[in-house]
C-alpha cells in the first residue's frame, strides 16, 4: 500500500500525525472545550495518550479503518488540530475534527473540511461524505456547512456522554454535489 498523502491548501498543510505532535497534541485536546465537543475524546486527556493514539495511525490507513491528518498552518508549522475520514461501505466516508481553542474563528476546520471533502471524491472513489456534531455547538455546523455540505436532520438523544443524553446534527454532501460547492 501506498504511503498516506499529505494535502495542501491555501494556508494548510494536512499531513500525517508523526510522534512529535504528542505534545502538541496533547496540550490542545486536554482543553476541556475539545473534550466536550468530540465524541472520544475525554477530560482529563490522560498523560501519553496523544502518543499512543499517534502510535495506531500508520496501521489503521493500512487497513483502510481511519485516515488522519495533521492540520498544520503553512505560514508558522504550528499543528492546530487534527482532522480524519473514516471509510465506511457503500463508498462513503465519515469526517470528524477539532481545532484547538487558541485556533478557532480562523476557518482552518473549514479550509481542511473542504480539502478532505475533496480528498474523498477525488482520490478514494468515494461517493458520499457525512459528518455529524453535537447540537450545541453550532460552530460546528457552521463549519460543514461552509464546505458544502447539507443539513439532513437530528439524531435525538443519540450520544450520552458526561452523564447526558446528545442530540447530533447530521450533514452530507454528494459527489454530484461537489463541483457546484466550490
Amino acid at each position: 500500500m501506498k504511503p498516506q498523502p499529505t494535502l495542501t491548501t491555501e494556508r494548510l498543510i494536512l499531513r500525517p500525525c508523526v510522534a512529535e505532535d504528542a505534545d502538541a497534541i496533547q496540550r490542545l485536546v486536554s482543553n476541556v472545550e475539545i473534550a466536550r465537543n468530540t465524541l472520544n475524546i475525554p477530560h482529563p486527556y490522560p498523560d501519553g495518550g496523544a502518543a499512543q493514539w499517534i502510535a495506531k495511525h500508520a496501521e489503521a490507513y493500512e487497513k483502510s479503518v481511519d485516515i488522519v491528518f495533521a492540520i498544520v498552518i503553512r505560514d508558522t508549522n504550528e499543528l492546530a488540530g487534527v482532522i480524519g475520514i473514516v471509510p465506511k461501505p457503500h463508498n462513503r466516508g465519515e469526517i470528524g475534527y477539532w481545532v484547538g481553542v487558541p485556533y478557532w474563528g480562523r476557518g482552518y476546520a473549514t479550509e481542511a473540511t473542504r480539502e478532505v471533502i475533496r480528498y474523498a471524491f477525488e482520490e478514494l472513489g468515494m461517493n458520499r461524505v457525512e459528518a455529524a456534531h453535537f447540537a450545541r455547538n453550532p460552530a460546528s455546523g457552521r463549519v460543514m456547512q461552509k464546505a458544502g455540505m447539507q443539513h439532513e436532520g437530528t439524531h435525538r438523544q443519540a450520544i450520552f456522554k458526561w452523564d447526558e443524553y446528545i442530540d447530533t446534527e447530521m450533514y452530507a454532501i454528494l459527489r454530484r454535489e461537489w463541483p457546484a460547492t466550490n
